[in-house]
């Protein structure tokens, strides 16, 4: 589509029907059947996607899948699980999430972001909210944990920092700020990043991210100009972009970035951490 939105085929508003006019009764059955499914058995999950960005910010809009958090264990569970129920399956898509279908009905079953940072993890469904979706009450994904997986979604076709924006405009006082630097951690670059486009958005709400947060990732952005040029020809962008800057790793002479940073964080698994939202 080009120029203005002309139609309402990415609407999105207030009104909770814009998550169903193009769906089928069928299609919408079998979601709250698959919520049934794994909630009946106990497989532990928290729900992603555009209901859990409605539930935090009160948007909504319509999806052409139902998302669903697990860690991997849990997820290779829950696929087992639809197949044993007549579903028709895909393991291991893209090498972060199962797949699902019944009919017009897709399940993605997510265990992990395709640049592999984002990994659902104990904390992610530990922290989960209580909501209502599709009828069912289960967890949704926490806000801190959407916050971190999309932060790194900047393709040419897709950028979620609308999204973050508006979810920090409906939930920034009430998110854990500490466990968002500590998901950050060595990304901290990409969360200033985005809370600098926020401030812009939203001036009049500029405090619903606290001030320390501010001054402390300023800081470092403050050391980082003195600090200059990291050694070596490094292009992290393929963790925020991995078809956007294969150019510069194929054919310009960078290093891979995306593999540089997986040898890093392996490096980094001996090394004792705190608990995520241990303070």
């Amino acid at each position: 589509m080009h120029g203005h939105e002309s139609s309402a085929a990415n609407k999105a508003g207030t009104d909770p029907t814009l998550a169903e006019v193009k769906r089928e009764p069928a299609e919408l059955n079998a979601r709250a059947r698959a919520l049934r499914l794994l909630l009946d058995v106990g497989v532990p999950f928290v729900v992603g996607g555009a209901y859990a960005y409605a539930h935090h910010t009160g948007i909504h809009r319509d999806t052409k899948d139902l998302d669903l958090f697990l860690r991997k264990a849990d997820a290779d569970r829950a696929i087992a699980l639809f197949e044993a129920n007549g579903w028709r399956t895909e393991r291991n898509t893209h090498g972060w999430l199962h797949k699902a279908f019944w009919g017009e009905c897709l399940v993605d079953l997510i265990f992990s972001a395709g640049n592999s940072i984002a990994q659902v993890d104990d904390a992610w469904v530990g922290h989960g909210v209580e909501g209502e979706v599709l009828g069912q009450r289960c967890l949704i994904s926490p806000a801190e944990e959407i916050l971190w997986s999309k932060a790194f979604v900047l393709e040419r076709e897709r950028f979620d920092g609308t999204e973050l924006n508006h979810l920090i405009r409906a939930a920034g006082p009430r998110m854990d700020w500490e466990r968002i630097l500590q998901r950050f951690e060595r990304y901290w670059e990409v969360l200033l990043g985005h809370l600098m486009f926020f401030r812009f958005a939203y001036p009049s709400e500029r405090e619903h991210v606290p001030a320390w947060v501010m001054w402390d990732l300023l800081g470092r952005g403050f050391d980082s100009v003195r600090g200059g040029n990291w050694s070596g020809k490094l292009c992290r962008g393929r963790l925020l972009s991995q078809p956007g800057y294969r150019v510069d790793v194929e054919e310009c002479g960078y290093e891979d970035g995306l593999t540089w940073d997986e040898q890093e964080r392996a490096r980094a698994t001996s090394a004792p951490k705190r608990p995520l939202g241990e303070h």
